[in-house]
């Protein structure tokens, strides 16, 4: 059975949604306050922070084209996939040329793969996405965003054993996660998954222990720190990896390595009890 609702997703493979976005500053504004930076002001011309990208392109589905689970009914441009929970599992991104502040961009999304597996707490489904953005002069920025589906956990499942984050860094910064911080969030890359601010929700229907911190979100403050320590860096490469999930009852680690000789960087979220929640590389130049 498995067999052929994995051939029944190929057909998705390839299938391609173009849209355009003016790079404007009020997102970049508001992101900047929610990160808790000094400076929120922009001008046109500044280059857009790594990942600040995904503040726009965002496809606003109607009201009536929800889902419960706040986000919009499947079988558009993502495969129908049955499973009732998705998370961002990871990204794999390439930084060519600045995107700026004040142009149009393009982005070319695509289905890359689609494949299903049995784990441990039941079926799970992969969904791979690349997304390509160009301005007039040609391709700035390639990324590819995997997305996973899977089951509500059973009863008598066994749990995943967490992974240790490594104790070993050279910066690291805690967060004090909040409803208010995983909202405005929300509000700003119009996230509607009720993961990640409606505690009931959460709790009731997918029996998570609290609010569910956004796999961007958590990404974004990596590269929030590393860019601080490395305020030179040119970015050529990041790619991260979501292992375990990260709520808001409890503060986090966002650690990292200094760029080695070879210009490769290692960062990591660690939850309060030192499991690993999230593990990135970075690639970059430091003059």
């Amino acid at each position: 059975m498995q067999n052929e609702q994995e051939q029944q997703y190929q057909d998705w493979i390839g299938r391609q949604q173009t849209s355009s976005d003016i790079l404007t500053s009020g997102p970049m504004e508001g992101l900047a306050a929610t990160l808790d930076r000094e400076d929120t002001t922009f001008a046109n011309g500044d280059s857009l922070p790594a990942l600040w990208h995904w503040l726009y392109f965002l496809h606003p589905a109607r009201q009536s084209a929800l889902a419960i689970d706040g986000h919009p009914h499947r079988g558009d441009f993502l495969p129908p996939i049955p499973l009732p929970r998705r998370m961002w599992a990871g990204s794999r991104l390439q930084f060519l040329r600045p995107l700026r502040l004040g142009e149009t961009i393009e982005r070319v999304s695509s289905i890359k793969s689609v494949s299903l597996k049995q784990g441990r707490s039941g079926d799970l489904a992969f969904v791979c996405v690349g997304h390509d953005f160009s301005n007039s002069s040609g391709l700035l920025l390639r990324e590819e965003h995997d997305i996973v589906y899977r089951d509500v956990a059973k009863e008598n499942a066994a749990a995943a054993q967490p992974l240790p984050a490594d104790d070993k860094f050279d910066f690291e910064r805690t967060i004090t996660p909040d409803p208010v911080l995983l909202f405005r969030y929300s509000a700003l890359t119009f996230n509607g998954h009720r993961i990640h601010y409606d505690r009931a929700y959460a709790s009731e229907t997918e029996s998570y222990p609290g609010l569910v911190v956004h796999g961007p979100l958590l990404a974004t403050l990596l590269l929030e720190l590393f860019s601080e320590k490395h305020p030179q860096a040119v970015l050529s490469e990041f790619e991260f990896k979501a292992t375990q999930p990260v709520f808001d009852i409890a503060d986090f680690q966002v650690c990292g390595t200094k760029l080695d000789d070879s210009g490769a960087s290692r960062l990591w979220i660690a939850d309060n009890a030192g499991n690993l929640c999230m593990e990135a590389s970075v690639r970059a130049s430091n003059p």
